[in-house]
């Protein structure tokens, strides 16, 4: 990589390069998008903190940011909806609770409101993610032996933001049982 010296100074074409090249590799949101360019203005000016405009130049790229963004959201390539839909189906499919699901959307930049509307209808959804924990962590009806301290299972579940109702359900559920309602959900 070359010294920031010799490198120009981020500019709108340059940046909306970026973002559609990042936007080919990666799904993301609209916060997340912003954070990459950001970062990227950021790096230029890190490495380019001899010259004596840095702050000024700096400052003026990020004020591209915010229409880039618009721009990419307007075409599509950037849908916060679409995005938490499918990283509900995904960590719910992973064994996450609604609660860790939440938590980790929130932390992506997703309007609390769109991650509520990405989650199914189905009530069993958080026994299915509890279940496919179960059998992550072979606790419940996964246990390979018989003897099993149930608080040390309920504790588990409970870590991974699962109610006690819910964490009740899972444990106290067959293997044939168990096993069907996951193999239901992956249809």
């Amino acid at each position: 990589m070359s010294d920031g010296t010799s490198r120009p100074p981020p500019d709108e074409a340059s940046l909306r390069e970026a973002a559609l090249h990042y936007l080919a590799r990666y799904a993301t949101t609209e916060s997340g998008l912003r954070f990459v360019l950001h970062r990227r203005i950021d790096r230029w000016a890190r490495l380019a903190r001899d010259r004596d405009d840095v702050r000024e130049r700096a400052a003026a790229a990020k004020t591209f940011v915010p229409a880039i963004v618009a721009r990419m959201a307007a075409l599509g390539l950037v849908n916060d909806a679409a995005y938490a839909e499918s990283r509900v189906r995904g960590l719910s499919l992973g064994g996450k609770s609604r609660r860790a699901i939440e938590a980790r959307l929130a932390a992506k930049g997703v309007d609390p409101e769109q991650v509520r509307a990405a989650f199914p209808e189905d009530a069993n959804a958080e026994l299915i993610s509890a279940l496919i924990l179960t059998r992550k962590r072979r606790i419940g009806p996964f246990r390979k032996t018989e003897e099993a301290d149930r608080n040390k299972e309920l504790a588990t579940l409970a870590r991974a933001g699962f109610t006690r109702d819910v964490a009740s359900r899972a444990l106290s559920m067959t293997p044939e049982d168990a096993e069907e309602a996951i193999i239901a959900a992956r249809q």
